[in-house]
């Protein structure tokens, strides 16, 4: 019998070292596998149990290490890090590449006119809202108030953003008007995810030592993670909605796309999904997802709490979302 695998491999951290760029694209690869969307709940819980059991010490007779590793990126592509719950299907990161090559596509194909542009928007903010939801940080409940009053406030500027780009375009040459969605995501991202996240700024996320004891709740880390997610959030949208305009420009003035013209969405759609498959993983590995700052940058009071704990502890750690 092939020997029974150690109890002591550290499951609760990426399989890959975190503290390099290739080893969080390494990561993110698996996390955002369009893949896992088609595994049944059955699979799912399945990879929980293989998780939570060897996490407690209990190790399934046969089980290798690969196959722990394959339980442990199917459960956290579909469990939240925090509060351990499954997440909604359409807000894991899993559904990025599907959703938004279809959202963003069809955002750059009928740009031209108000009614497509406010309804495309909608739907684009709409499903950020609930990514940013089900990839928040920390395990604090949101009421239902909460949401909502986020939920109108982050769409809301979203589409007046796009409207007030377009009619700046107006005048300028069409290759500008098609850039106009990628300045409104830009744009509406900076919005969306502070007011989807809004608690944390107000009270606060968990942070802890190096070892995961949680020392207690500070603004500052919620500033950084949510300045880290809008950072790799706009990069991700960058080459899908920067690359495809370009090439469709060019298309559209040959004879093929003037003989037909309804692979004009399709082709746009396909033109996105090539960049987000690879731009999605990548801009999640601008920063690690267990982030980390100085316990001298936190506020005074969270610092005094923690130097109560350890006096000696230099740096905290927090999950940023994503």
């Amino acid at each position: 019998m092939p020997p029974s695998l150690p109890a002591s491999i550290n499951i609760r951290e990426p399989r890959w070292d975190q503290s390099t760029f290739q080893g969080r694209a390494k990561h993110f690869f698996m996390v955002t596998d369009p893949r896992n969307l088609l595994l049944s709940g059955a699979t799912l819980e399945e990879a929980r149990r293989v998780v939570e059991d060897y996490r407690a010490g209990t190790v399934p007779p046969g089980l290798t290490e690969d196959q722990l590793w394959r339980a442990k990126y199917i459960y956290d592509s579909a469990f939240h890090p925090d509060t351990g719950e499954k997440m909604l299907l359409v807000g894991r990161m899993s559904a990025q590449v599907p959703m938004n090559m279809t959202i963003t596509g069809c955002m750059l194909t009928f740009y031209r006119t108000t009614p497509a542009v406010l309804f495309w928007q909608w739907v684009n903010q709409s499903f950020n809202a609930v990514v940013n939801y089900t990839n928040r940080s920390g395990d604090a409940p949101i009421t239902p108030s909460q949401l909502g009053t986020a939920y109108v406030s982050a769409t809301t500027g979203a589409v007046v953003t796009a409207l007030g780009l377009k009619s700046l375009t107006k005048h300028l040459p069409a290759i500008i008007g098609r850039y106009v969605p990628f300045a409104a995501v830009a744009a509406a991202n900076c919005i969306n995810i502070p007011l989807m996240r809004q608690r944390e700024l107000k009270l606060g996320i968990p942070v802890t030592d190096e070892n995961g004891n949680r020392l207690g709740e500070s603004t500052a880390a919620a500033q950084k993670a949510i300045f880290q997610v809008v950072v790799s959030r706009i990069g991700m949208a960058a080459p899908a909605m920067a690359i495809p305009p370009v090439i469709m420009n060019m298309l559209e003035k040959r004879a093929f796309l003037k003989r037909y013209p309804y692979l004009n969405a399709p082709l746009q759609v396909g033109l996105v999904g090539l960049c987000l498959v690879f731009a999605t993983p990548l801009c999640c590995a601008l920063f690690p997802q267990k982030s980390s700052m100085a316990v001298s940058s936190l506020e005074p009071d969270v610092q005094d709490q923690i130097r109560k704990k350890d006096p000696w502890l230099e740096t905290v750690y927090f999950n940023k979302g994503l």
